[in-house]
């Protein structure tokens, strides 16, 4: 992409950071909107430290501000990168007049329909929302095995029968990870996050098996006599302007804790970041990790 000024919408987590140095890299200069409820602090000293990285801080809802920002600084291409927490859209959020309206008129109060509101508004406005993974393709899961250690037979008849459920929920906008054990469903991800649906799932497996909270995972003894395995897809139409799916070292650390063994992620559409990290502590804890193909491919 060639382009000479970027908007970046910053969220939490590291997100937002590497898409910033893959634009800088490419020679954009960006100008950040950092969402004061989520984007990290760290967010100022990356612009003090380089002239072509401006940042303002809005608060969720500041929609009419945002624009007039991005106006001013000549943004005409913007990318959205970072997780805002489904609850601080929907209640924590106060709109201005410009999203109030744009509320009103959803037709659902899906996460997807009020981002791609969001988009189209800004679009109206001379600014196109690009896929985040243009500057992030390096970073994509590819198909096969990932790890040391490949599925056994049991996690890949799990991987399959997860598939099949996670692009049900995927396709309502619920969530798009789920957390099976033996053909059986554990755990479903809702407004929660992927780290939080996997911690749950092996609260729930210690409470079937009689565990208490104070028990370890690994004292923990499986749901059924069988691990859990953890399967993240890709939404049946996935705007990759958003809402991109993501794993990272936490999400191996949920898995340890909970006494997952498996994870399957949808190939060529799940950014892995710090892939070296991730693969170093799924391989110490034996965990197998899987690119699945997508629904086009299988």
């Amino acid at each position: 992409m060639e382009l000479t000024t970027l908007g970046l919408i910053a969220g939490n987590g590291r997100f937002p950071f590497l898409l910033l140095d893959a634009a800088r890299a490419q020679g954009a200069r960006v100008v950040v909107a950092a969402i004061r409820e989520e984007t990290e602090p760290e967010m100022d000293e990356r612009a003090g430290a380089d002239a072509e990285i401006k940042v303002e801080w809005f608060s969720l809802g500041e929609l009419s501000r945002l624009i007039a920002y991005f106006e001013r600084e000549g943004v005409k291409q913007a990318v959205m990168a970072g997780q805002v927490k489904h609850k601080q859209i929907f209640s924590s959020i106060r709109p201005d007049w410009r999203l109030a309206k744009l509320l009103l008129n959803l037709k659902t109060r899906s996460t997807d329909a009020l981002l791609g509101a969001v988009a189209k508004v800004l679009g109206d406005e001379g600014i196109e929302l690009v896929r985040s993974t243009t500057f992030l393709e390096p970073l994509l899961a590819p198909a096969g095995v990932l790890t040391q250690r490949a599925p056994s037979e049991e996690e890949q008849k799990d991987i399959a029968y997860g598939r099949a459920l996670a692009r049900g929920i995927a396709g309502f906008d619920i969530g798009q990870t789920v957390v099976v054990a033996g053909q059986a469903c554990v755990a479903v991800e809702a407004m929660e996050g992927t780290d939080a649906a996997i911690r749950r799932a092996g609260e729930l497996v210690r409470g079937f098996e009689g565990g208490s909270e104070a028990e370890s995972a690994s004292e923990a003894e499986p749901l059924l006599g069988r691990a859990l395995t953890v399967v993240k897809v890709a939404k049946p139409k996935q705007d990759l302007r958003f809402d991109v799916p993501v794993i990272g070292v936490a999400t191996i650390a949920a898995m340890r804790e909970a006494g997952a063994t498996c994870l399957s992620l949808e190939a060529g559409k799940t950014l892995i970041f710090d892939r070296a990290g991730v693969m170093a502590e799924a391989d110490a804890a034996g965990i197998a990790i899987v690119g699945s193909a997508g629904m086009a491919e299988e």
